[in-house]
């Protein structure tokens, strides 16, 4: 069965109100996309790790799949109505019924980190079985390795680590990266994060692995320093977490910072340089990984 497909040209200010009333009029989905996406004017928009994102993209586009029984310009003008604007400019595209999941998992091919390393979804054979292939498939938790941050944090670990040095991966996500840690030759390995979501899938995601790590929420993280501590998070929360996170590292031992814009790195080397001796970073589309060694 096709599905009518109604999208909504917007302003950052009405597409939060239109998107519950077409919920409440019974859309069978909404979604909120930028206007420009696929454009030079595209505008990536980030909240921090458990918190909602506050901001909108100034050009928006609201998206709503119809049930059959509805008429979409009947719907547009009773949305506007509840969101308190006159009709907007709106278009209807019709959806053809697709195996979604098939779709779906199309989109999610292995991907290659390292010379060595892969990550690779269940549904495929691993492109190269004599690497090191963490499976993993798209789920609750950030972090699948498609991220610029999550492949420089990857990159970092397959680099740097060394065998049997204990790690810690706060803001872990899915796991991906204590997963690597492991599979890599670490020690005893954890991951911390604030959401039990992330709790969830980090833990399944490592016994698909067949991987030993222990996972906590904060309060539940077990004390200690480590050898090295990542955190791929963003800029405001490693500001925050700067003495915490250097807390747990031992006099000797290295943190790798990601999740920093390419123009925010100046600023976190001087907030954590009286902890650390910070060395080179990388880059990948705008976004950085940095890393140092903690001072004797």
């Amino acid at each position: 069965m096709p599905w009518t497909e109604l999208r909504i040209t917007t302003d950052s200010t009405h597409a939060e109100a239109l998107s519950d009333a077409l919920f409440a009029l019974g859309a069978l989905s909404v979604s909120i996309e930028d206007a420009a996406a696929g454009t030079q004017d595209e505008q990536p928009i980030f909240g921090e790790p458990g918190e909602p994102v506050d901001q909108m993209w100034a050009h928006s586009v609201v998206v709503a799949h119809l049930d059959e029984d509805m008429d979409p310009a009947l719907t547009a003008a009773a949305a506007a109505n509840a969101a308190g604007i006159g009709v907007p400019r709106y278009e209807t595209v019709t959806v053809q019924e697709q195996d979604w999941v098939r779709l779906t998992q199309a989109q999610f091919e292995p991907i290659r980190i390292s010379q060595r390393l892969w990550i690779t979804p269940t549904w495929h054979t691993a492109p190269d079985p004599d690497a090191i292939n963490i499976v993993l498939d798209p789920g609750l938790a950030f972090g699948t390795g498609s991220h610029p941050t999550t492949r420089l944090c990857l990159q970092w670990l397959d680099a740097h680590l060394h065998r049997d040095e204990r790690v810690l991966d706060y803001g872990c996500g899915s796991g991906i990266l204590a997963i690597a840690a492991s599979k890599l030759g670490a020690g005893a390995t954890h991951g911390v994060d604030i959401d039990p979501q992330a709790m969830l899938a980090s833990r399944q995601n490592a016994e698909q692995n067949g991987v030993g790590i222990g996972f906590f929420l904060p309060d539940a993280a077990p004390a200690g320093e480590y050898d090295v501590v990542i955190a791929n998070i963003l800029t405001n929360p490693l500001k925050a977490l700067a003495p915490m996170l250097a807390g747990r590292v031992r006099p000797g031992g290295r943190i790798a910072l990601s999740g920093i814009l390419a123009e925010q790195e100046t600023e976190i080397r001087a907030h954590y340089a009286q902890w650390f001796s910070l060395a080179d970073s990388a880059q990948e589309e705008g976004w950085i990984c940095l890393w140092g060694t903690r001072h004797g």
